[in-house]
């Protein structure tokens, strides 16, 4: 039975998985942007912050109202993955409430922070095989899924 401690680690690492999904979804509105605004052959690092900052104030939400057409299914998954997330940070804690002060209340909130999290993974990796990424045969490989070095914009 998971301690109070671990379900707030655990908490963290589901919002993470939160981020990761945000953050893939703000480099393809980066990247649409950037090449509609020809930022690609003609590099404007001032234009490209002014890009990047409003995308990085966009919610879950707007940004997938803002990614071209997506395939149905994927569009399914990314609904539910901002379904799971809103719940995760907007009732999450107050929905279980007193469950944190027993050893099986704290079992269900695991639980539940688990099924949030396969719903994220799921939206996570179809939206990267999407972008032709493919994290289940990059895990298998033992490679690092990405590049480690950051290229400033």
């Amino acid at each position: 039975m998971p301690s109070l401690d671990e379900v707030y680690q655990k908490f963290g690492a589901v919002a993470e998985a939160v981020a990761l999904l945000e953050t893939q979804l703000g480099n393809m509105l980066l990247l649409s942007r950037a090449t509609n605004r020809g930022l690609i052959s003609s590099p404007d690092p001032e234009v490209a912050r002014e890009i990047l900052d409003k995308i990085d104030r966009t919610t879950l939400g707007q940004l997938l109202k803002g990614v071209d057409p997506l395939p149905p299914d994927l569009e399914k998954l990314l609904s539910i993955a901002l379904g799971v997330r809103n719940r995760l940070f907007h009732t999450f804690y107050r929905q279980h409430n007193i469950r944190r002060n027993s050893d099986e209340g704290r079992t269900t909130m695991w639980n539940d922070l688990d099924s949030i999290h396969d719903a994220l993974h799921r939206a996570y990796n179809a939206l990267a095989l999407f972008n032709g990424i493919d994290m289940d045969a990059l895990a298998k490989s033992g490679e690092p899924p990405l590049p480690t070095d950051h290229v400033p914009i």
